[in-house]
């Protein structure tokens, strides 16, 4: 029964987990020309199915002072809106917002370049949330903007959850596992920074497909038999940090989305770096600890799901490399 009730909430959680998006907030950036003029440039995702508003708030006193373009890009899955808006006080202390983001689960990136050259940044998570520009630039609200999308990110992507857990249920020795997670996080540190820096340009949609494969290799080797020594098995570090450079390319296609501020590159990859670890680490204390409790309370459900967890990552493997091939 309890095998049955477990199969039946895979195959109920499965098309969520297949259909599941990677971080793609919004943006909205606004760029002073000086003379009260500003250009605003205001991104949405066009995965959305939620009806309703989903627009920027400009601050009081800002008027449109041009018609609104519109476009749709492909590769970043948003449609993009760009227009000139009056705002006669500027907008240093100026209060920007953005309707629907509730309703729709999502996060807004703002963006602003002030016409004496600085650069802010903030991120809206609410439609009662709002940001203020602040007179002074500040180092602490980039690290906090990237490293919430870091977290956000990893968190997100089922396929990257995924791949750390079976690196988890691979790795039994506690030491072994910890060198284990370090050098995933160690390959996908060196591709996202190279690729995010533009050093490295490779197309998402092969690497979005070879990402589904190391799912799949992971897969089929927690199917293997424990006691014989594999390559996976004998040095899971080596696996985890080859695989984890392609994870790293993935990563960088997210922070493509959103982009980098000028003047704070370092500091943003940095702090975006900083959320995707903390969010990974995160995930990999929960699964200990629900290991060590199901090991305790039950040792049979322990090993029901260790058998179950591999078929669930496997078929969900084997669809997104079928999905995103085609």
């Amino acid at each position: 029964m309890i095998r049955r009730l477990l199969l039946l909430a895979a195959v109920a959680l499965l098309p969520r987990f297949a259909r599941a998006h990677p971080l793609n907030p919004a943006l909205l950036e606004l760029r002073e020309r000086g003379d009260g003029l500003v250009d605003v440039t205001w991104r949405a995702p066009s995965t959305t199915q939620v009806m309703g508003p989903f627009e920027p708030v400009l601050p009081d006193g800002c008027s449109t002072a041009s018609v609104p373009t519109l476009s749709r890009s492909q590769a970043a899955q948003s449609i993009v809106q760009r227009w000139q808006a009056r705002c006669p006080g500027g907008l240093v202390a100026a209060h920007l917002r953005v309707v629907g983001l509730r309703e729709r689960r999502t996060e807004a990136l703002v963006r602003v370049q002030l016409a004496d050259g600085r650069s802010l940044q903030g991120v809206l998570r609410d439609d009662d949330a709002s940001y203020t520009v602040p007179e002074r630039p500040g180092w602490r609200g980039v690290f906090r903007a990237y490293a919430a999308m870091g977290v956000l990110h990893i968190l997100s992507g089922p396929d990257h959850l995924l791949f750390v857990l079976g690196l988890v249920l691979l790795v039994r020795d506690r030491r072994r596992l910890l060198w284990t997670v370090t050098a995933f996080t160690m390959g996908h540190s060196v591709t996202l920074s190279v690729a995010a820096l533009g050093l490295v340009r490779i197309p998402a949609a092969p690497v979005e497909v070879l990402i589904a494969v190391t799912l799949l290799v992971v897969a089929v080797e927690l199917t293997r038999n424990a006691v014989r020594e594999t390559w996976s098995r004998r040095a899971p570090w080596a696996m985890a940090f080859a695989f984890g450079l392609l994870h790293g390319l993935g990563f960088a296609g997210a922070l493509a989305r959103v982009g980098l501020p000028q003047g704070e590159i370092p500091l943003a990859l940095f702090s975006f770096n900083v959320g995707i670890e903390t969010g990974q680490l995160a995930f990999v204390l929960v699964v200990c600890l629900a290991r060590a409790a199901l090991r305790r309370g039950s040792p049979r459900l322990e090993t029901t799901v260790a058998r179950l967890v591999p078929a669930v990552i496997g078929s969900l493997a084997w669809f997104w490399i079928l999905d995103r091939t085609w």
